[in-house]
C-alpha cells in the first residue's frame, strides 16, 4: 500500500491541471485505506502545480530503476 508522504507515479493524463502520465507527486492523505489519496505535484523549483484527490487507478508506486524526467509545464514554461 502507498503511505503518506512517498512518491508515486500518475497512471493517466490530468489534463485540468496539466498533469501528465508517468509525473510524480507526493501523497499528502490516504483516503478509506488506500481507496483513493490527496496528492500533491510541484515543479523541480518547489512551486505546487496542484493537489487533487486521485483514485488508487490513477496512481502507481515508483518503481525500482525508473529515471526522472524533467518537462514544461504550461504557464510555468516561460522561465
Amino acid at each position: 500500500m502507498i503511505r503518506e508522504l512517498e512518491s508515486i507515479v500518475l497512471s493517466e493524463d490530468i489534463s485540468e491541471h496539466g498533469l501528465k502520465r508517468g509525473d510524480i507527486g507526493t501523497v499528502v492523505l490516504v483516503h478509506r485505506g488506500g481507496e483513493g489519496y490527496e496528492v500533491e505535484f510541484v515543479t523541480l523549483a518547489g512551486e505546487t502545480v496542484a493537489v487533487i484527490s486521485l483514485s488508487a487507478s490513477q496512481v502507481r508506486p515508483i518503481r525500482k530503476h525508473e529515471l526522472a524526467h524533467a518537462r514544461a509545464l504550461g504557464s510555468f514554461a516561460t522561465a
